[in-house]
């Protein structure tokens, strides 16, 4: 893929006719498509450090251009000393164009950043056509100012397609660039 071209228009004039081709679909409304990303960071530090919450909120708005909201816990689990309705993490969710606008970050920016990186799992699909990406580090994008990171934290990367096997959202994801270890 062209880097210079953006994702949204990779995929409708170069991805859809070669998923029609390599499924057999008859129909272009039946070629998988991107949903949504979901970056998710939960910190259970933040149990005893509520501030803990109000950074990470920061970092993730100026990774994704967006406010991230609060997610509170559910349950209450006496172990680990957790009330339902405690905040511990935060979410946000991409759609649109702001969602090809990190994906396009995330494979030509953030991933080559990563030290070691030999390529994300194959085994992350969930047997409905998403994927999840865990990632160690926040300071792998380049909106994360190195020199203000108190603590390195990690983050969930969910892609959401409407693919409806692993196959196809593993196509999907790899004429989009995703450099999926070999």
């Amino acid at each position: 893929m062209d880097k210079t071209q953006s994702f949204e228009v990779f995929y409708k004039k170069e991805a859809v006719p070669h998923l029609m081709k390599h499924f057999g679909y008859s129909n272009v409304m039946q070629v998988p498509k991107l949903v949504k990303v979901v970056l998710n960071v939960s910190m259970s530090e933040a149990l005893q450090n509520a501030k803990l919450l109000d950074v990470a909120a920061a970092e993730l708005a100026a990774i994704s251009g967006q406010r991230p909201v609060l997610t509170k816990a559910k349950k209450s689990i006496a172990s680990f000393k957790l009330r339902a309705g405690q905040a511990i993490g935060v979410c946000v969710t991409l759609r649109k164009q702001k969602m090809y606008e990190f994906l396009n970050r995330l494979v030509n920016v953030a991933l080559p950043r990563v030290r070691d990186f030999k390529g994300v799992p194959t085994g992350s699909f969930d047997k409905r056509g998403n994927y999840t990406l865990g990632l160690t580090e926040q300071i792998i994008f380049p909106e994360i100012n190195y020199d203000k990171v108190d603590r390195i934290r990690g983050m969930n990367v969910t892609i959401c397609t409407t693919a409806k096997t692993d196959q196809e959202a593993f196509e999907l994801l790899k004429l989009l660039g995703m450099p999926f270890k070999k």
